[in-house]
């Protein structure tokens, strides 16, 4: 049984209930995140936003450690972004150069406005969380996710402060090494 009470913003659901009783709580707002991030990206005509976010239900169906809504949402948000990175290394396997899709990073994320591949972004992600876990968990948040600075320190356990901090440095930091990769 779902426990659908408003806490701070959140729908709070009961701990431990699987995901298949929760989907339904946020489907529709992954459905128009992932739309929102593939349109933005190029990605609208050869990827179906509602196929994306049922794989990641049936990924997730199963998983039991939701808290409340954001929670969630948020790992359900980085579950969309694992499925489209797959999906862009399985379109670079097929062919040399792969046919690797363009991104273009909103002025939201990063101040410029060149084309990156999503296998870069992932790459500079997976830099970057080398460097700082949390900060990259900031970006997957609200680059992929689209999610708000309240819903990521919500999902993370941190103050609000704290991820505003966070994802002005990283962004920053992906800045520059997008700059490093546009020089080369």
């Amino acid at each position: 049984m779902r426990d659908t009470r408003r806490e701070g913003g959140s729908e709070s659901v009961g701990a431990g209930a699987p995901a298949a009783d929760l989907f339904p709580v946020v489907y529709d707002e992954l459905r128009q995140l992932a739309a929102k991030y593939m349109r933005r990206r190029g990605l609208a005509s050869s990827v179906d936003p509602t196929a994306i976010v049922h794989e990641a239900y049936l990924r997730l169906a199963d998983d039991r450690r939701w808290k409340n809504r954001s929670h969630l949402l948020g790992v359900a948000v980085l579950t969309i972004r694992g499925i489209l990175v797959d999906r862009a290394r399985r379109r670079a396997a097929e062919k040399r150069g792969g046919g690797r899709k363009r991104l273009n990073l909103s002025s939201q994320c990063l101040p410029e406005q060149r084309p990156v591949d999503a296998l870069e972004i992932d790459e500079l992600l997976e830099r970057l969380a080398s460097v700082n876990s949390r900060q990259a968990k900031v970006v997957e948040l609200r680059f992929f996710g689209g999610l708000s600075i309240h819903d990521v320190a919500e999902f993370l356990g941190l103050a609000e402060s704290t991820v505003e901090r966070d994802w002005r440095f990283a962004r920053a930091w992906l800045s520059a090494r997008l700059r490093d990769i546009g020089a080369a």
